[in-house]
């Protein structure tokens, strides 16, 4: 921007004064400006008057402008990310995607995407912790766990936990850290959904589903982020969010589940900025309609749904619980050592519709 910057011609082509902006022409030709303009609305121009020894005349409909310094910027941080020639020469295959000797805790890790999330952390070189309501994981739990020890060398570890218990939660991820001298990274997926037309929701019924699906995702990434901080590490959380925080589905009456899922979204962007000073990193992941145990379950009784709902996306398919395995991976690893505070959508195109 120019030192000086002077009042325009009341005629520029067809540019009368009325269309001129109101900056430029309430700012003296002989008063320097700084690097930024604020217009006040006041009729006071002391401040200018004994900064500048002048006095603005008034502009249109009794504003005065006034000039103040923009704020210094913050120094920039020490942790400056991974070398660009941290993997030049090396004998290792992609090693920023590596979780080697990192914990990690996935809720709602009992069986579904959950359970294969895990699977993949585990294949990438981590001890994973599976926390989940129910007293006893899935039959598939079993199989993972035994993989794990046998072929992996890693260990899969299992605890009954209701995200709405704040308290316990704490204890638990404490008690988790304590024993590796460490936390790593989070993936808070423990969520509920249900089938209820607006018109009929009960109170009760929308408290319980934001304890769980918000609240809980909330009181979740806290208890990880005290243990990061803890040990001064930094880490990264991943929130499981849903492209029905994005849109409203077509013939799917679910409007509180739904807007829970936008409060994740929305959740994962002020984690973000809180506590990126600590270093870590919080993103949200949202799958689009996804073939679970549960979504056959529910074809059964409502098989017009799965042609349909696959035909509202790009690819004219479902997804599988297994095409969330790499972005698990990616969100907690060093492959996305810059990204934070973003929403990885994974829906075949439904949401660019």
């Amino acid at each position: 921007m120019p030192k000086t910057l002077g009042a325009l011609p009341k005629k520029t082509g067809s540019m009368t004064r009325a269309c001129q902006p109101l900056i430029t022409r309430g700012v003296s030709r002989n008063a320097a400006v700084e690097p930024s303009i604020h217009v006040q609305a006041s009729s006071n121009s002391s401040w200018l008057s004994r900064n500048f020894g002048h006095t603005p005349r008034k502009l249109d409909r009794g504003f005065d402008a006034t000039i103040t310094q923009p704020p210094a910027p913050k120094p920039p941080t020490e942790d400056k990310g991974l070398p660009s020639t941290a993997f030049l020469g090396t004998t290792k295959r992609l090693p920023e995607f590596s979780l080697a000797n990192k914990v990690m805790v996935v809720t709602g890790g009992a069986r579904g995407i959950g359970l294969i999330q895990a699977e993949a952390l585990l294949e990438a070189g981590s001890t994973v912790y599976a926390l989940d309501k129910e007293p006893e994981p899935s039959a598939d739990f079993g199989v993972v766990q035994e993989r794990a020890r046998r072929e992996l060398g890693g260990r899969l570890h299992y605890r009954q936990l209701d995200v709405r218990q704040e308290q316990e939660m704490a204890r638990v991820f404490e008690q988790i850290a304590d024993e590796h001298g460490r936390l790593d990274g989070l993936i808070a997926g423990a969520a509920y959904q249900q089938e209820i037309a607006a018109l009929d929701y009960q109170a009760n019924e929308a408290t319980r589903m934001f304890a769980v699906n918000i609240t809980g995702v909330l009181m979740t990434a806290q208890a990880a982020a005290k243990q990061m901080i803890r040990f001064g590490n930094g880490g990264s959380i991943v929130m499981i969010g849903s492209m029905s925080g994005t849109v409203a589905n077509r013939e799917l009456i679910s409007a509180a589940y739904n807007a829970s899922k936008a409060g994740v979204l929305q959740l994962g962007r002020n984690l973000a900025m809180e506590w990126a000073e600590h270093k870590i990193r919080v993103n949200t992941l949202s799958p689009g309609y996804t073939k679970t145990i549960m979504m056959t379950e529910l074809f059964k009784t409502h098989p017009e749904r799965e042609s349909f709902w696959a035909s509202q996306n790009m690819m004219n398919r479902l997804s599988t619980p297994e095409e969330y395995r790499g972005a698990a991976v990616f969100l907690l690893s060093d492959a996305s050592s810059f990204m934070t505070g973003s929403d990885l959508r994974i829906d075949g195109g439904h949401c660019a519709w």
